[in-house]
């Protein structure tokens, strides 16, 4: 199994891309603490991932916040004795226009997306550097950081992902020396609770198959797609990759039908 023994965090892990991250990294015979906002809902899905508690802890937090990252790193080392990877995956997305949008709401995209991710980032590699054995961090970016959707208005959502993309080149190149490596996935839409934080039930059901035709695969992803990006890059078979930005978009980057 690919992550025998070994131990991630994964934040914003109680649903969507995070939560199968999670299922599947244990599934695969590895251990993990899962990072998110909602306690009860974390604590939900670490009973479903693995019943006996023994390989699935959850530390609630807002990953904004830099306590919040050094916390978990400090779990995963206390509970489990090592951490070997970490799974950035927390965000938020709502479209709004770029006139409309106001300072609140960019802090919040800019602090979740990019805070967020420096920092707990930053956290792991310093328990990683202590190790002595390295390890890997994967950052779940975004297709729209790579190229603008106009149906879906995001500036201050794209320019906070274009900020983690950056942060992974910066950090392949200074994380390098200690067997660290650094890669992001970019998707495209991934069908997962998210819509459901500004759209009602009715218009996601009504709302996302018309996006199914933007990808040249023909149909949306799911968050299956992208954990498997995720869990690739950070398995040994990926281990002479780093600073990459992996675009998991049905075909969107490589150009239209």
């Amino acid at each position: 199994m690919r992550f025998q023994d070994k131990v991630a965090i994964v934040t914003g892990g109680a649903s969507g891309i995070g939560k199968e991250v999670a299922t599947r990294f244990v599934a695969e015979g590895g251990s993990v603490v899962i990072n998110g906002r909602d306690a009860a809902k974390a604590e939900a899905v670490a009973r479903e991932i693995d019943p006996t508690g023994k390989r699935v802890a959850v530390h609630a937090g807002d990953i904004a916040l830099p306590a919040t990252g050094e916390a978990v790193v400090k779990m995963a080392t206390d509970r489990f004795g090592r951490l070997d990877a970490l799974f950035n995956n927390a965000g938020i997305f709502t479209p709004k226009p770029f006139l409309d949008l106001d300072e609140a709401e960019y802090d919040r995209f800019v602090d979740i997306i990019l805070k967020g991710k420096f920092f707990a980032a930053q956290a792991a590699a310093k328990a990683m550097k202590a190790s002595g054995r390295g390890g890997v961090i994967v950052q779940t970016g975004s297709m729209w950081a790579l190229q603008a959707i106009g149906a879906t208005p995001s500036a201050a959502y794209s320019a906070a992902n274009g900020g983690v993309h950056a942060l992974v080149k910066n950090l392949a190149i200074e994380l390098a020396p200690y067997k660290i490596r650094v890669n992001a996935i970019a998707p495209a839409v991934i069908e997962t609770p998210v819509f459901g934080t500004f759209l009602t039930p009715e218009q996601v059901k009504a709302v996302l198959p018309t996006f199914n035709a933007m990808h040249p695969l023909g149909r949306n992803g799911q968050p299956a797609d992208a954990a498997e990006a995720l869990l690739f890059l950070a398995s040994d078979p990926a281990s002479f990759i780093t600073g990459v930005i992996l675009p998991v978009d049905g075909g969107v980057m490589a150009g239209r039908q």
